[in-house]
């Protein structure tokens, strides 16, 4: 790992090349990089650089407000269940109410913490110093910590507010007992392809424009049908189960909580985000290879061109 920067900045500054050049606010030009690929890849490094330098607090009631909106997944999910029960197709539209929690906190911009294992890790992986680790974790502990502060209000309020009919009631409990099902090793194993397929999702992101609902929707919505774990939308479910007497405080972090976290790091940082990184790293430095190569043909020719002067 790199020592930090020299240079004067604050407490929440990224290291980055451009700010070693004074420059700020650099837009992403496709047209001089060597591929579309790395256009995205840029795109989604400064929205991290932007992520990591905010303010904790902002950060903090942000995710909360996140927590709180995927609510709505365990929410629709539960009611499609009661009113969808003997219809033909009735598990995948019952599904689709998965989504519904994603859509609302991605186009509020709220902060999700499974989207933050690749945006937020690019800047660091760019310029892997101790400062952009520190920032890194930073972003990843308050994030997560709202978010489960979020979920936490949802599920009480869920469980204690008289909002609900008994059949919607006894739905969440199904829906939520069936996380419990799998074994630490089966929610690992989950939450690995589900930290990838929303890291895919916000890699999707830059360039789908008027389809950025479609791509949340399809994509969190393999999601609920492949029954995979999310940290956030399962801490909803799982928590629902602690409030109303269910099951005690630890299996939440046992075999829910702990394996869940790893595998959507896992998914969404080791594999997804590492393996995108090697590809641009690849193509800029064929790119730079091939600038420097250029170069020094220009240097060589304007050598030859004086010398035939003399």
């Amino acid at each position: 790992m790199k020592p930090s920067s020299s240079t004067s900045q604050g407490p929440n500054d990224v290291d980055s090349e451009e700010k070693e050049q004074g420059k700020e606010d650099i837009e992403v030009d496709e047209d001089a990089l060597p591929s579309r690929a790395a256009a995205i890849h840029e795109e989604i490094r400064q929205d991290g650089e932007k992520e990591l330098e905010r303010d904790g607090m902002a950060l903090l009631w942000s995710a909360i407000a996140a927590g709180l909106s995927m609510g709505a997944s365990l929410m629709a999910k539960g009611i499609f269940q009661v009113h969808l029960d003997g219809v033909p197709g009735a598990f995948l539209l019952e599904n689709l109410g998965y989504t519904f929690g994603f859509v609302i906190v991605i186009m509020a911009r709220q902060q999700l913490f499974t989207e933050n294992t690749v945006t937020a890790v690019l800047p660091f992986m760019h310029k892997p110093t101790v400062s952009n680790l520190g920032l890194l974790l930073r972003l990843w502990g308050i994030v997560l910590l709202g978010n489960l502060i979020g979920t936490a209000f949802a599920a009480l309020a869920f469980t204690e507010m008289p909002i609900f009919d008994e059949a919607t009631r006894q739905a969440f409990t199904d829906i939520s007992m069936k996380v419990m099902e799998h074994t630490p090793g089966e929610m690992f194993a989950n939450a690995v392809i589900s930290g990838w397929i929303i890291a895919t999702m916000v890699w999707m992101f830059p360039y789908a424009g008027a389809a950025k609902l479609f791509v949340i929707v399809m994509m969190t919505w393999l999601v609920a049908l492949g029954d995979l774990a999310h940290i956030v939308v399962g801490s909803v479910e799982v928590l629902y189960l602690v409030f109303n007497g269910s099951i005690p405080w630890t299996e939440f972090l046992w075999p829910f909580a702990i394996p869940t976290l790893l595998g959507n790091l896992t998914g969404g940082t080791l594999i997804f985000a590492l393996i995108s990184h090697a590809q641009i790293r690849n193509d800029m430095g064929e790119a730079a290879q091939a600038k420097a190569k250029a170069e020094r043909r220009k240097a060589e020719k304007k050598r030859q061109q004086q010398q035939e002067e003399r």
